[in-house]
């Protein structure tokens, strides 16, 4: 219950924090911060159907948020050399 807690503020920051940052006009970060609450909140979707035994709608929420992570990386990069 405490992960499921953590995982619920953790995405609840990175909303408010894109929405901050999209208020600022600060495009970049935005999606950056956007991109890490996708991760977040695929990777929560896929304990919860792994939980409910959803092996495939599983696997694909992890590959999603995978996909979300390597995009967040190459965000963040890009901002940084940029």
């Amino acid at each position: 219950m405490k992960a499921k807690w953590i995982m619920g503020v953790a995405i609840a920051a990175s909303a408010i924090v894109s929405l901050y940052f999209i208020i600022q006009l600060n495009l970049e970060f935005a999606i950056l911060s956007m991109l890490v609450m996708f991760t977040l909140t695929n990777a929560a979707r896929t304990a919860m159907y792994k939980k409910q035994g959803l092996i495939r709608e599983s696997k694909w929420m992890l590959w999603m948020a995978v996909f979300f992570a390597i995009a967040s990386l190459c965000t963040l990069l890009y901002i940084m050399l940029l």
